[in-house]
């Protein structure tokens, strides 16, 4: 299993709008539709990368524990289904089933546009943007991998999160996440 670093899209910059469709609800959404009021992540993910799985306990925990909290989830595909036919929106959708649907929405970015704006490299890779979009995290979610034994905490982000609720500075210094790399189209 290859790992891919993510890029860690500079800390300030603005989220990258969207405007994509919804597998769970058929609906197209813009940020603006599902921002939190208080922040909002943006996670890239895929439905069969080991390094997605590995943490998929997490990914429908934290969601639960902070979306009352005034944060948004929203996890984005971005992988090349005519490869990859296990990431297609019908198979997210049923992933979405099977996990309890925690997320504001989980995105199809067919173009994969939206992945390059956000600068994403691999799943997962993780953003947390505050009230006003400006991105004030991007990395892991832990220390875990599917190759490590560490245990799957979602410690780095559940401080970042903590961090932002109590109008605290997050620290620069950040950690990549590292998972396997977007499956872009071929040119």
């Amino acid at each position: 299993m290859a790992a891919t670093a993510s890029n860690m899209l500079p800390l300030g910059s603005i989220a990258p709008d969207f405007n994509l469709p919804d597998t769970t609800t058929g609906k197209t959404f813009r940020l603006s539709d599902l921002q939190g009021r208080l922040g909002t992540v943006v996670m890239f993910i895929c439905n069969h990368c080991p390094f997605v799985l590995h943490i998929k306990q997490q990914l429908q925990a934290i969601p639960r524990q902070y979306t009352p909290l005034g944060i948004s989830f929203i996890a984005i595909s971005a992988n090349d289904i005519d490869n990859y036919p296990q990431d297609a929106p019908d198979k997210m959708q049923a992933l979405m089933a099977e996990w309890g649907n925690p997320f504001a929405a989980y995105l199809y970015d067919e173009s994969q546009q939206v992945a390059k704006a956000y600068q994403a490299a691999c799943t997962p890779d993780i953003y947390l943007f505050d009230a006003y979009l400006n991105c004030v995290y991007r990395g892991r979610l832990d220390a875990s991998t599917p190759q490590n034994n560490q245990p799957v905490t979602g410690q780095d982000l559940r401080n970042a999160l903590d961090q932002l609720l109590a109008g605290q500075t997050i620290s620069a210094e950040q950690t990549p996440s590292i998972g396997c790399n977007i499956k872009w189209k071929n040119a």
